[in-house]
């Protein structure tokens, strides 16, 4: 439906595949959502989705960012899923035009938490409030029932929880959803459960090259030892498509997909990336107080030992370690 006479509980800017999917499920939830895009073609997909789904009555698409904002409840709580960086920026800028004092802006993309920080400082002399929230499951998962970390002010997250604990991914143990603390920490949290995730993937394909390269398993042993190992301790998603992986047949031509697929692969920064640089950024802010990381205090081109710490006596460094 367009968005003449409704107001919604929320809105979500940003109407990509995760961002669509993301409305979808609000909308599903019994929640009225108003949706606005740059591109307005977006925004016009969107409400042919839910209109489709049988949803357009919970789902308002809005072409101007002032008629959009004046369509929410206040407080007014608006999710952001663009481009993490500039985009963010932009659109914050933009839509901040139109908001007022205790409404809540919730950045949902994955954001380098020290960015989130800054912008909830430059915010907060406009009485806006901002919410890091990282969010876990891709585009499925932003459909059916994400996982969802939310970070910073702790009474402005009282007015989102009664939407994101429904639309979270449910379990017996409740909604995969849960306040992580102050700043930027929701989004912290998220870029480190990136890195342990992208560290299963890599621990996977390595057992995967030992079995197949030295073990010299067929891709139907392969799967045999997968679908095994997800029915033991090591059980989870990452292992179940693995062994769906090996089973997987070539469409188009004889044998096995997985051996079509180039052995090639990159990093995103928001994972392995961020955490790396986060890590290095600790070691040389500690190095600066006089400290380094395996608690050896640093002077006159030594590392020796606090005098609280039994040990061994100091060594001298070397570029490749410690020398005697």
């Amino acid at each position: 439906m367009t968005g003449e006479g409704q107001t919604s509980d929320i809105g979500l800017i940003g109407l990509a595949v995760m961002g669509q999917n993301l409305a979808l499920n609000v909308a599903e939830k019994g929640f009225k959502i108003s949706v606005f895009n740059r591109s307005a073609d977006k925004t016009d997909a969107c409400v042919a989705r839910a209109q489709k789904e049988g949803l357009g009555g919970n789902l308002a698409g809005f072409k101007e960012m002032k008629d959009f904002v004046a369509s929410l409840e206040r407080p007014r709580r608006v999710i952001i899923l663009v481009k993490a960086g500039a985009p963010v920026d932009a659109t914050i800028e933009a839509l901040s035009e139109y908001m007022e004092e205790g409404d809540i802006i919730i950045d949902g993309g994955n954001e380098w938490y020290e960015n989130t920080e800054r912008r909830q400082a430059a915010l907060k002399g406009k009485g806006i409030i901002e919410i890091g929230m990282g969010v876990s499951g891709g585009e499925e998962g932003a459909r059916r029932g994400p996982a969802m970390m939310p970070g910073g002010d702790a009474d402005a997250y009282k007015y989102l929880a009664p939407i994101v604990e429904k639309v979270a991914a449910q379990t017996d143990d409740g909604a995969c959803v849960t306040y992580i603390g102050p700043g930027g920490s929701g989004n912290f949290v998220k870029m480190v459960h990136n890195g342990i995730e992208y560290g299963d993937m890599q621990l996977i394909a390595e057992a995967y090259d030992l079995l197949k390269t030295v073990g010299g398993l067929s891709n139907e042993e392969l799967a045999a030892v997968f679908d095994e190992w997800n029915k033991s301790e090591l059980e989870s998603f990452l292992v179940e498509i693995t062994a769906s992986i090996f089973k997987k047949k070539d469409e188009y031509a004889d044998g096995f997909l997985v051996d079509k697929v180039l052995d090639k692969t990159g990093m995103k920064v928001r994972g392995r990336g961020w955490r790396l640089l986060l890590s290095s950024d600790d070691r040389r802010r500690r190095r600066r107080r006089g400290f380094h990381p395996a608690g050896l205090v640093c002077g006159g081109g030594r590392l020796r030992r606090p005098k609280n710490v039994v040990g061994r006596p100091s060594k001298r460094i070397s570029a490749y370690g410690f020398e005697p």
